[in-house]
């Protein structure tokens, strides 16, 4: 568990959001280009959680919002999703939801609660719809921040880059995708050319280069065109589903029980 300033003041947040909110977290991890690994020192913290209500918050005829939304300054957001509203999401195998269970920054969890939750993630992850996710944030990623374009902003092309690479991850079945980019360049990305531009790029990206628009890399261009061609005429990857009886047994057991 991470232990800095930043850090100390999200668990303080935290610990002030369940009193007022009445609630109790069970998890709470960074997201974004923080728990990517290509953050600049001035990027911001993008916290994540999961909590639950008290037993009787359950036992009512109305609905009730099922986030927490807290921006605390410019460069700290604070937000989070109630455990059912989760549990839904994660039947659906939510990419988003997969990574941030495996994020390498978690600022608190409850030990048994992520246990049994990365077990469920891992029974409920569906290949089909993490690359479907995955192929068509690339794409729309590429066409709304760089293609045709004169000048682009080069921080664009790891917006484009990660997705893709998950795609790649995905058709090789090596399973849930990663949190970190490196992982995923050191696992899937085999073109010397356009790995040596890429850690180019995440060199200036880490050592606070603004990364202001300039004309576009060709390496890199050329790359993402003939990947996303080559990825849309894949066949589908296989899929699994899960025993949607366990998401019940699951949610009661942290739900009801307090």
């Amino acid at each position: 568990m991470t232990n800095n300033p930043v850090s100390e003041r999200v668990r303080g947040a935290l610990t002030r959001l369940e009193a007022e909110q009445n609630v109790r977290v069970l998890y709470a991890c960074e997201s974004g280009s923080r728990a990517w690994g290509f953050a600049s020192h001035d990027s911001d913290y993008d916290v994540r959680f999961l909590y639950v209500h008290r037993r009787e918050w359950y036992l009512s005829i109305e609905s009730r919002r099922d986030v927490i939304e807290e921006p605390l300054s410019e460069e700290l957001d604070v937000s989070g999703w109630e455990l059912r509203k989760a549990l839904r999401l994660l039947r659906k195998s939510n990419p988003p939801l997969l990574e941030w269970m495996k994020s390498p920054v978690v600022y608190h969890h409850d030990p048994d609660f992520t246990r049994e939750f990365e077990e469920l993630a891992a029974m409920f992850y569906s290949p089909l719809r993490c690359f479907a996710h995955y192929l068509h944030m690339a794409s729309g990623n590429w066409k709304g921040y760089l293609e045709g374009r004169d000048q682009v902003s080069l921080k664009k092309y790891l917006y484009v880059f990660r997705p893709l690479l998950a795609c790649r991850w995905i058709e090789r079945s090596l399973g849930q995708v990663p949190m970190l980019f490196q992982e995923l360049v050191d696992a899937v990305l085999e073109e010397p050319e356009v790995r040596a531009a890429l850690e180019a790029l995440l060199a200036r990206k880490r050592a606070g280069d603004e990364l202001s628009k300039s004309a576009p890399d060709a390496v890199l261009s050329r790359f993402i065109v003939t990947e996303l061609a080559r990825l849309k005429a894949l066949s589908d990857p296989g899929d699994s589903l899960g025993d949607l009886d366990e998401l019940d047994i699951f949610f009661r057991r942290y739900a009801l029980k307090n």
